[in-house]
C-alpha cells in the first residue's frame, strides 16, 4: 500500500522548515511527500526544493492557483492518487506531526480501511502553558459543538456518530476520498464539511491517540481567544478576508 503525504501551504517561508523536519524525522519514512503551494508569492517553494535535495523520501511540489486550502488539498490527493497513492494522510505546512505520526497514520487506515482521525495538541515552541491550555479548550469546545449541533444527528443520513477530525491531523485510502466526491474546494474551514462527506458514505471512521500533530497556536494571537473560539465553532473568520494560515 503506497502512502502519499499532504502538506498545504501559503506564503510559509519562515515555517515549513518545521514540518520538513518532523517528516524526516518519522520512524516510517516509506512515503511520498506532495506540497500543495497556494500560490505562494514568498519563498515557500524554493525552501521545499532545497529540502527535497537530501530528504529521506521523495518530495514533490504542485501549484494550486486557486485560492483556498480546500481547493490546494483536493488536487493535491487528486494528484497523488494518479499517480498511485493508496494511503492518504494530510497536515499542515505550520504543523508539528510527532515521530510515530506517519506509522500511526498507515496502521489506523491498514485496520479500518477509511478515515483516521488523530489527536492535536498545541506546539510547545509558540506559547506557554497557559496558551496552550487555553487552545485546548477551544479544541474541545468545537468538538463538544460538533457533537450536540442538531445538524449533526444521524437522523440526517450519516452512518456513523460525530467524531471531532482535524484537516491538519487525518489519514483517507484513496478508494474513500474518491468516493465522498473530496474535499470541498473552499477557503477554511472545510473539516466538518469533509467529515460530514465521509460520515455519509462509511461508518469506517477510527480515531488514534498515537496519531499526534502539535498544532500552530498563532490563530490566537491572529484572532484573538473570542475571534478564535468563532473559528472553531465554524463561523468564520468575521471581517477577515484571509486564513492565517
Amino acid at each position: 500500500m503506497t502512502l502519499w503525504v499532504i502538506v498545504p501551504a501559503y506564503q510559509e517561508e519562515a515555517r515549513i522548515g518545521g514540518v520538513l523536519r518532523a517528516l524526516a524525522a518519522q520512524w516510517d519514512r516509506d512515503f511520498t511527500l506532495l506540497v500543495a503551494d497556494n500560490g505562494s508569492t514568498d519563498g515557500t517553494v524554493a525552501a521545499v526544493r532545497a529540502f527535497a535535495a537530501d530528504a529521506p523520501f521523495p518530495v514533490d511540489v504542485l501549484v494550486e492557483p486557486e485560492k483556498g486550502v480546500g481547493s490546494a488539498v483536493d488536487t493535491a490527493f487528486r494528484y497523488a492518487i494518479a499517480h498511485g497513492a493508496t494511503l492518504l494522510a494530510r497536515t499542515d505546512a505550520d504543523c508539528l506531526p510527532e515521530p510515530r505520526w506517519t506509522a500511526a497514520a498507515r496502521a489506523g487506515l491498514l485496520a479500518s480501511g477509511g478515515l483516521v482521525c488523530g489527536r492535536v495538541t498545541a506546539r510547545r515552541d509558540e506559547h506557554g502553558p497557559a496558551g496552550r491550555a487555553v487552545f485546548l479548550v477551544l479544541v474541545a469546545l468545537g468538538a463538544f459543538f460538533g457533537r450536540i449541533r442538531p445538524a449533526h444527528h444521524r437522523r440526517h443520513g450519516y452512518l456513523a456518530p460525530y467524531r471531532m477530525h482535524a484537516g491538519n491531523n487525518m489519514a483517507i485510502t484513496a478508494e474513500l476520498y474518491e468516493a465522498v466526491g473530496g474535499m470541498p474546494r473552499r477557503p477554511s474551514p472545510t473539516d466538518r464539511a469533509f467529515l460530514n462527506l465521509v460520515r455519509r458514505q462509511t461508518t469506517a471512521i477510527v480515531r488514534r491517540r498515537d496519531m499526534v500533530v502539535q498544532n500552530s497556536t498563532r490563530r490566537i494571537r491572529a484572532y484573538g481567544v473570542l475571534g478564535t473560539a468563532r473559528w472553531y465553532l465554524e463561523r468564520g473568520a468575521g471581517p477577515r478576508a484571509v486564513d492565517v494560515r
